[in-house]
């Protein structure tokens, strides 16, 4: 193999280790103080220097009041359901937690084990983590 392609093939380097995906549910008109509940938890997560955060819209389900809530009819598309998924080391979630707590009606939480793949040039160790997140995963 030339030096070149050996360089290639480094710089793609498969890495994988463990991760804990946290997950929040929650419906899309839920407020914290004036601000969407889904933001403010993105903001905490950024703030706690995780590894990140999305928030996906549904556009179809229902939650603990059982009323079904749907982007199809226009007198029920309001408060459609929302997920904000965050993924990073077991700790560092579990850190997080706490944080999450202290907001009324966070909604739904459920936490599960996955496994992280990323592409990179050099493998680390997933547990070398730095405050900013920037080492994390």
């Amino acid at each position: 193999m030339s030096r070149q392609a050996a360089t290639s093939a480094e710089a793609t380097a498969l890495c994988t280790g463990q991760a804990l995906r946290l997950t929040v549910y929650v419906g899309e008109n839920a407020t914290w103080h004036h601000r969407p509940l889904y933001s403010e938890i993105v903001h905490r997560a950024h703030a706690a220097g995780l590894a990140g955060a999305s928030v996906f819209r549904g556009i179809e389900g229902y939650g603990a009041s059982s009323r079904i809530h749907t982007c199809r009819l226009l007198s029920l598309s309001e408060d459609l359901p929302v997920a904000v998924v965050v993924v990073d080391t077991e700790e560092r979630i579990r850190a997080f937690l706490p944080r999450l707590g202290e907001l009324s009606g966070a909604g739904l939480v459920t936490l599960e084990a996955c496994e992280v793949v990323r592409w990179t040039g050099v493998c680390e160790s997933p547990d070398e983590t730095d405050p900013k997140g920037k080492k994390s995963l």
